[in-house]
């Protein structure tokens, strides 16, 4: 049975090279497309790309729509279908303006690889996914241990995720050098520290409640003084193992080495949230706890503009839309308690009048709004 098309790899070689150099995609977003197109052509049977019709996109949909996630077992979901069928159009397009390819089908063509609009919506909805609180995570620290060096890295680890919002990828690539205890500061610097988008920037102490900053102060101060660790030494080193008796490996203490990627960090949270008895929360989402606290914190559009900045974001906007969405239940507690304010708030009209024409200046809100 044919497993490729030699042809077809030719020609996606050329592909994801120009979306990752020329448009530039992360390598997991160029695996994404690589592997949206490898589903394609098994549902051909791996035939040449220069024999793509409408008819194709057509019976592919309604294919990926009886398809299951192989680890759930459960249908695929919409937003997986439709991230699917959307590196397939664009790679399609593409193709339409190839040699070789253009005299086979238009640019058009490449449309028939949309959703119906209903289920694009559905798609593209954005669901309710909150972080854990300020409080939980207060809890969380507490319930974590610090009778070794390991234990009091992973609640360090935890408690410059609150203090700094940092992504689990910056808090596994971070050196000594990058955290300055006495400013209060994190400095994302992306020539060595695996940013978003590459992107470098200062992190200045969030002021949370609780006692996750003297936790951090004393794993630096430990690190330095101690084990008398210098600033190219990393800030969370990965866990030393070893051969420890009958063929068995055990941890013996700390690498002098960083970890190579998330998970670890990811795995920190999942145990350090199930010793606190609760749900667990992936690190990602304390951006989100954080954009909320931030949200209660601020009066000015340049407090909020700060905010946003910490957390690494160009725009207010980013921030409070991507970030700060009000869950359910405090939505209601706000629309219950307008019923008993005044009609007229200037100052809090002011406000609003800031924070509009702070997202104005991102993009995001038509000028009229305030006319």
């Amino acid at each position: 049975m044919i497993k490729f098309n030699a042809e077809n790899e030719r020609i996606k070689r050329r592909y994801l090279t120009f979306v990752h150099e020329a448009q530039g995609y992360s390598i997991p977003s160029v695996d994404g497309v690589a592997k949206a197109i490898a589903r394609f052509e098994t549902f051909t049977g791996y035939r040449d790309f220069k024999t793509y019709q409408d008819q194709q996109a057509v019976d592919f949909k309604r294919h990926l729509m009886m398809q299951k996630n192989s680890r759930t077992g459960e249908p695929l979901s919409l937003s997986t279908v439709h991230s699917t069928l959307k590196a397939l159009r664009n790679f399609f397009r593409w193709l339409a303006a190839q040699s070789g390819y253009k005299s086979k089908f238009t640019y058009n063509d490449a449309e028939y690889f949309n959703l119906p609009d209903k289920e694009a919506r559905v798609a593209r909805a954005r669901r309710e996914s909150p972080g854990p609180t300020i409080e939980q995570m207060k809890a969380v620290l507490a319930a974590m241990p610090a009778g070794t060096v390991i234990e009091r890295r992973d609640r360090a680890v935890v408690a410059t995720a609150v203090l700094t919002g940092a992504r689990d990828g910056a808090l596994a690539s971070l050196k000594m050098k990058h955290i300055d205890i006495h400013r209060g500061s994190l400095f994302q610097d992306a020539r060595e520290v695996k940013t978003k988008n590459s992107k470098t920037f200062t992190s200045w102490f969030f002021p949370v409640p609780g006692e996750f900053r003297s936790v951090v102060e004393c794993w630096v101060r430990e690190l330095r003084e101690e084990l008398l660790w210098g600033d190219d030494d990393p800030l969370f080193p990965a866990t030393e193992t070893s051969r420890v008796g009958n063929n068995q490996f055990g941890v013996i203490g700390l690498k002098r080495t960083c970890w190579s990627g998330a998970q670890p960090i990811r795995d920190i949270f999942r145990r350090a949230f199930a010793g606190a008895g609760l749900p667990y929360f992936n690190p990602h989402l304390l951006r989100k706890t954080l954009a909320l606290f931030g949200e209660g914190l601020c009066h000015s559009a340049e407090e909020m503009k700060a905010w946003s900045q910490n957390l690494g974001h160009d725009d207010v906007g980013t921030t409070f839309s991507s970030y700060g969405l009000v869950p359910s239940e405090r939505q209601r507690e706000i629309i219950a308690g307008l019923a008993v304010q005044p009609a007229s708030n200037p100052k809090a009209q002011e406000l609003f009048n800031q924070l509009v024409r702070a997202v104005q200046s991102s993009g995001l809100l038509p000028t009229k709004i305030l006319e």
